[in-house]
């Protein structure tokens, strides 16, 4: 199909994957997975204007989500370091290796090792996936003068609005983000090892509420199990709270515990509720 996920990926050189300002732990999984199965096959980088949260460690290369766009050139800045001590700078290639060399001028220090700062300026892309989001504030880059002509892919479960630009969707009615990103890693013949299905397992049973949620259908439990036979894992969704730590493990907890049993129901609360009203509408 000529608009199909995989033909859009086969014109791409380089992708780059944007995640929202405040993103849901299932939009990061996607996006993480989307990542990984691409990381080898495109040049690709991902990233997001918010800062992770310790509950996303849990998610496989959550370390390489970046709040930088830069790629395309790399910079090299000395901190600290008066620019007016440099003589000059030059460069040669020896056996196939760069080599850039800062000459000071007489009787002048070099630029220490703690005063270089290397980083990436620039952005270069073929096509932006954008994963959730509702409108353009939630993904900044994209007005960036570099992103301007970019193509853009949109995958989530509700469209998102971003006038004059043209938007390739990929959005339908869904569990949860990640759910789709697995049919369109599927679909598109990409890579499935256990690290990328334990990370979509974490944003399906958390976007799903442990597959409770109205939008679980038996395509869910399809996926869920293609997942586990790729290895995946589940249950490691399981949030930090009181009921995963044992008896006795937070101090105090068991005299709590005690005080709640002992306290008795109201009988009121447990009489049927009558309400009066003094009009119909």
């Amino acid at each position: 199909m000529e608009n199909s996920f995989g033909s859009l990926l086969e014109t791409a050189k380089t992708v780059l994957i944007l995640l929202p300002t405040k993103p849901y732990l299932d939009q990061i999984a996607a996006a993480l997975s989307l990542y990984l199965s691409l990381k080898g096959v495109k040049e690709v980088s991902i990233s997001c204007p918010s800062q992770m949260l310790v509950e996303f460690n849990r998610l496989v290369g959550v370390n390489k989500i970046s709040p930088d766009l830069g790629n395309k050139n790399l910079t090299i800045k000395f901190s600290g370091y008066n620019a007016s001590d440099i003589e000059r700078v030059s460069y040669d290639i020896e056996n196939g290796e760069f080599r850039l060399t800062v000459i000071p001028k007489p009787g002048l220090s070099s630029p220490q090792k703690d005063q270089i700062n290397i980083g990436y300026s620039g952005i270069s892309a073929d096509m932006i996936v954008l994963i959730g989001g509702g409108n353009e504030t939630h993904f900044p880059a994209i007005s960036t003068k570099d992103l301007l002509a970019v193509k853009i892919v949109h995958i989530g479960t509700k469209a998102i609005s971003l006038p004059g630009r043209e938007i390739m969707s990929f959005v339908r009615p869904a569990s949860s983000t990640s759910e789709i990103v697995a049919g369109l890693i599927n679909e598109s013949g990409l890579v499935l090892d256990p690290d990328i299905a334990t990370n979509l397992l974490i944003g399906i049973e958390e976007s799903s509420h442990d597959f409770k949620g109205p939008e679980v259908t038996a395509e869910t439990f399809q996926i869920v199990a293609d997942l586990m036979k790729a290895g995946g894992r589940r249950g490691l969704n399981q949030r930090m709270n009181r009921k995963v730590f044992p008896k006795g493990a937070i101090p105090g907890e068991d005299l709590k515990i005690e005080e709640i049993e002992k306290k008795e129901t109201p009988k009121e609360w447990l009489a049927p509720k009558i309400y009066k009203g003094t009009s119909i509408s």
